[in-house]
């Protein structure tokens, strides 16, 4: 049997409710989380997306309500109206637990069947099983705060950069598909067959040529796409805080970006920033950290002992050196208590990251090391005053090429802080990393890329050594980083066409190719380019850093798996041939299809 809700207005949200509306009557829908019959007595708890409440009815009710009552089942939506009182038992978990509802009248508005997982707070349903059924993952109280936290923070985003005199700008969709970035997804012109739109990546071009136009200070809540593999943190489509300035410097737009977090942290959960961030330089985060966007919630830091390990007769540390490379190490405090076996567990992080080895060093009064026959008693020494080590750490040491030390350190410093349990939850440490690399040498390419991309500006001091020493160019680009995650990144912008075209040059593009490319933008700065630099922050990481959550998932409403599809919908899938036919495409067999073709026809 179900009901309309026709002549019931519901006069409250469920957890709105509380002692001082004790004697009123109230209408109430949403969905039954569970039903208890106790022979007589019969309770449901009512929810919705503010919280729970206590429905009773008694024997004293009407035998309609009492029957309708004694047919609820879990996620039943039910309408009621009743009179709330004190309860005789209060239950101190519940935000209503001190007043429940007696029901006068109540419909089944919705059946429904057994769900296939409870609809409770962090139920360890598996997760393919939860994304197939998003739409019933989505009543789970912890998801639901999650989106109303990501509400929260889209709402001072607009608040605070309305308040901050900008102007917020919808940028395309539809655009033309740009090199020097991740994948494109691509969208076919039925109009113009055989030519493609792409998704942005990112607004990057329109918000540069926004600033052109003079509209001073641009931001959007943009939706942007990038054809990729993902991860925990990563998706398919995702959005940014995106904003840009004219007439500015790196500090103007770290200072406003600055404000934006602050206020962020304030509105959504009622934390002070201390203003200014600390700011670090590539450099320094790489030689200290390890990592571009350092963890700084603990206090273990990456040390060069390249000196002292050159007087060591170690082959390893000699053969890094000669090949130009360095000698590195991590002191974890308390270390000397570890087995044999959690050692080599922190060794085999180290070769994740690709290191050959990693060998240690215990300097206590009767030292231990996977290395200490070719250590002297002063070889012991040295290194433990070089890493300023007391006789219970534990000095884990790297030699090879400095991407590779500093992506193993890195990495084994976050394993050995969250072994120690080093790393608190609802701590957290905000800075900016500044000076990247202009560029960064692709192996895979064999040139040089833009670190950031290929419209981020050099510093100045650093503009003679464009052509001569592309390796040592520093660039103007800030990123924020967030416990050890990069929350954003920005930088100012190239706004000098002759310097443009010296960069795509140095990209490896021809004038003809940078025109076909760029060739609006490059136009464009024909006409009076104001300085101009910005930022775009990721609303889903900032949101899933500040809830907590284990993946980026966990904070979109609908999201997609490791392949890119949706388990909801099953997309992607094919499309009907006329469709295909219409937009001038052919899609090619893949080789496994062409081998079965192959053996029929044989």
């Amino acid at each position: 049997m179900q009901e309309s809700i026709n002549g019931m207005k519901r006069t409250s949200m469920c957890a709105e409710l509380g002692e001082a509306n004790v004697g009123e009557q109230v209408t109430l829908m949403g969905w039954c989380h569970k039903c208890r019959d106790m022979g007589g007595l019969i309770f449901i708890t009512l929810r919705d997306r503010t919280g729970e409440i206590q429905l009773v009815v008694t024997p004293e009710s009407s035998e309609e309500v009492k029957t309708k009552a004694a047919s609820v089942r879990s996620e039943y939506v039910l309408a009621i109206r009743g009179d709330v009182q004190l309860r005789s038992a209060p239950n101190d978990k519940m935000k209503t637990g001190k007043i429940e509802v007696a029901v006068t009248e109540l419909r089944i508005v919705s059946e429904s069947e057994t769900p296939p997982f409870y609809i409770e707070e962090d139920d360890t349903a598996n997760e393919q099983l939860r994304l197939k059924y998003r739409y019933l993952d989505l009543r789970r109280p912890n998801m639901q705060r999650n989106l109303m936290l990501r509400h929260k923070i889209a709402k001072a985003s607009r608040d605070y950069f309305d308040e901050a005199g900008f102007i917020e700008i919808e940028t395309p969709m539809l655009g033309l598909s740009t090199p020097e970035g991740a994948r494109d997804y691509l969208v076919p012109s039925r109009v113009k067959n055989g030519s493609f739109f792409a998704l942005p990546q990112s607004p990057q071009l329109y918000k540069q040529l926004l600033m052109l136009a003079g509209y001073d200070r641009y931001v959007q809540i943009a939706k942007c796409f990038r054809d990729e593999d993902l991860r925990a943190d990563r998706q398919p489509e995702f959005t940014q805080v995106d904003l840009e300035m004219s007439f500015v410097d790196c500090d103007d737009v770290m200072n406003v970006t600055e404000g934006f977090v602050s206020r962020v942290f304030k509105d959504a959960l009622g934390i002070d920033i201390q203003l200014p961030l600390r700011r670090i330089t590539w450099q320094e985060a790489m030689d200290r950290y390890g990592s571009d966007k350092p963890d700084l919630r603990f206090d273990i830091e990456l040390k060069d002992i390249s000196d002292v390990a050159s007087k060591i007769d170690f082959v390893v540390f000699k053969s890094a050196l000669e090949a130009g490379g360095t000698v590195r190490a991590v002191c974890v405090p308390g270390g000397a208590k570890f087995t044999r076996k959690e050692i080599d567990a922190l060794g085999e992080v180290c070769k994740t990251y690709k290191a050959k080895g990693m060998a240690w060093l215990v300097p206590s009064s009767e030292p231990r090391g996977s290395f200490l026959k070719f250590l002297t008693p002063d070889d012991i020494a040295a290194i433990k005053d070089a890493m300023g080590a007391s006789e219970e750490d534990l000095i884990c040491i790297v030699a090879d090429k400095k991407k590779v030390v500093w992506d193993a350190l890195g990495n084994l410093r976050i394993a050995a802080a969250n072994k120690l349990g080093l790393i608190k939850d609802g701590d957290f440490k905000l800075c900016w990393v500044t000076e990247f690399p202009m560029f960064e040498y692709s192996e895979e390419e064999g040139r040089y890329m833009a670190m950031h991309h290929p419209f981020t500006c050099p510093m100045d001091e650093d503009l003679d050594n464009l052509e001569s020493d592309q390796g040592n160019v520093r660039s103007k680009a800030y990123d924020i980083v967030l416990n050890g995650c990069e929350l954003g990144g920005g930088s100012i912008r190239i706004h000098d066409r002759a310097l443009q075209m010296r960069i795509f040059k140095l990209l490896g593009f021809t004038e003809e190719t940078a025109q076909e490319q760029f060739g609006f933008l490059l136009d464009a700065f024909k006409y009076g380019v104001p300085p101009h630099g910005g930022l775009a922050i990721g609303l889903d990481r900032f949101v899933m850093l500040l809830t907590g959550a284990g993946s980026i998932r966990e904070v979109i409403a609908f999201p997609k798996v490791q392949n890119s599809s949706d388990l909801m919908t099953e997309a992607p899938q094919p499309v009907a041939l006329k469709q295909l036919e219409e937009l001038g495409i052919q899609v090619a067999k893949s080789s496994e299809e062409e081998d079965i073709d192959n053996l029929v026809m044989d």
